[in-house]
């Protein structure tokens, strides 16, 4: 298989993870597994920010990833959600720095996970960042 033919698969692989059409067979929900592995800790098994490392934290809680649309006039703050969770690029306006910054964090997976293929880092973090942001999402209070 020739690199464009792989980087096409990849890509549609990771499009397909991202937008849910596999969770949606309820076969795997990509955006779950995300954050439980990555938020669940501090935030809490339902989003409430009530995880087990909350004594742990500097600002003694996490916060509620279930208000975030209330808070924001019944609307998902997508971008603002993306950026924290990136954690890349430093955002005055959001105090701080607590949290891991998961962008990063994903560029080492892509590489253990792709060392000996050619990949495309950005879209492995992208692919990830994204369907946590839908499983955030989803979790907000109707």
């Amino acid at each position: 298989m020739n690199h464009s033919v792989m980087k096409a698969v990849a890509a549609g692989f990771s499009t397909l993870f991202a937008t849910g059409m596999v969770m949606a067979q309820g076969k795997f929900d990509f955006g779950k597994r995300e954050y439980d592995s990555n938020c669940a800790a501090c935030h809490g098994i339902k989003g409430k920010g009530d995880g087990p490392y909350n004594p742990f934290l500097m600002q003694k809680t996490s916060s509620d990833l279930t208000l975030l649309s209330k808070k924001n006039g019944g609307v998902f703050p997508y971008q603002r959600a993306y950026e924290i969770v990136d954690g890349r690029q430093a955002v005055a306006a959001h105090g701080e720095r607590d949290m891991p910054i998961w962008g990063a964090d994903y560029l080492v997976q892509a590489g253990a996970y792709y060392a000996d293929v050619p990949y495309d880092p950005e879209l492995y973090v992208r692919t990830r960042i994204t369907a946590l942001i839908d499983y955030i999402n989803r979790m907000q209070v109707k």
